[in-house]
């Protein structure tokens, strides 16, 4: 190998192999698919060896590429303390992330740990509430991002980056949802959930308690896997364990989820876009559906 190897290029490698994708990494790193094929078409001249190899219509890391994956991450690292060494907090990213509970645990392990190894040198606080308090801090300034969700697109603001089914879920152990009073574990009365599932519900004339309110999704859960109570998810929120129920169940249809993420004024930084960027790459499934301000 006669020539150094480009940062910029073990930067977009890595990401394609943290999302999986060329046209995932290049929405994280902010590029065309065609520059990204570009750019890997000669970090594979640099290396030497093949990188990637076709598996119908998609490319896969050869033997190689997976070997060049833990040195890109290494280098990528070693750039970015090597900067902040000399450059101090010119080069320190801080970035304040608010997320809605039910999706903490289920979506940002994974989604912050690549972001990470592609961006060391960035570091994210991690808020978890509901998605109202979120919109608030953002438009207040006191959150740089917030992924919140609805079932109602009007709540919404910012851009929808994610939409999925709305399912009501139940214990596969238990048989809470065959009561004659159906009994509910609910967010507070501010969660759109909340309404749309107990409209839903008194549209099909089915009687209902809420027997468990709380914000934390993690409280939910643990109500529903204990057989005590049916809630509301949407389908990445399901976990194992937990049975959908439908209308030969006798409930009826509930809308779609929209997940949206929110900036606020001050967050317009390059560390901005990336995580921005990053956070769409990994979970996003729709173009934009609408944009608005957060401020609105």
């Amino acid at each position: 190998m006669s020539h150094a190897l480009d940062i910029d290029q073990l930067r977009t490698f890595l990401a394609i192999a943290e999302l999986g994708s060329f046209t995932k990494a290049g929405e994280a790193v902010h590029k065309t698919q065609s520059a990204v094929s570009m750019q890997m078409r000669r970090l594979e001249e640099r290396v030497g060896q093949p990188i990637f190899i076709k598996d119908g219509r998609q490319s896969r890391l050869t033997e190689q590429g997976l070997r060049l994956v833990e040195y890109a991450r290494r280098m990528i690292q070693l750039n970015d303390e090597t900067l902040l060494a000399f450059n101090g907090k010119k080069e320190l990213g801080f970035v304040k992330l608010g997320v809605p509970d039910d999706y903490a645990d289920r979506l940002l392990p994974q989604v912050l740990a690549a972001f990470n190894r592609l961006n060391p040198s960035i570091e994210v606080q991690v808020e978890c509430t509901s998605s109202a308090k979120l919109t608030k801090a953002v438009r207040d300034n006191e959150l740089d991002v917030a992924i919140t969700t609805s079932g109602d697109t009007s709540e919404l603001r910012g851009e929808i980056i994610r939409r999925e089914p709305l399912y009501w879920v139940t214990s596969e152990q238990h048989s809470a949802h065959t009561q004659d009073v159906l009994r509910l574990a609910l967010g507070p009365s501010s969660c759109s959930w909340r309404r749309l599932s107990m409209d839903a519900l008194d549209r099909a004339g089915r009687q209902y308690r809420v027997s468990y309110t709380s914000a934390s999704g993690s409280a939910l859960i643990g109500a529903v896997q204990a057989g005590l109570a049916v809630t509301v998810f949407p389908e990445s929120a399901i976990r194992d364990g937990m049975r959908i129920l439908d209308g030969r169940d006798g409930f009826p249809a509930l809308p779609h989820c929209d997940i949206a993420m929110l900036r606020s004024d001050n967050a317009r930084l390059p560390m901005h876009d990336r995580l921005c960027n990053h956070i769409i790459a990994a979970i996003g499934n729709v173009g934009t559906v609408s944009s608005r301000e957060a401020a609105e």
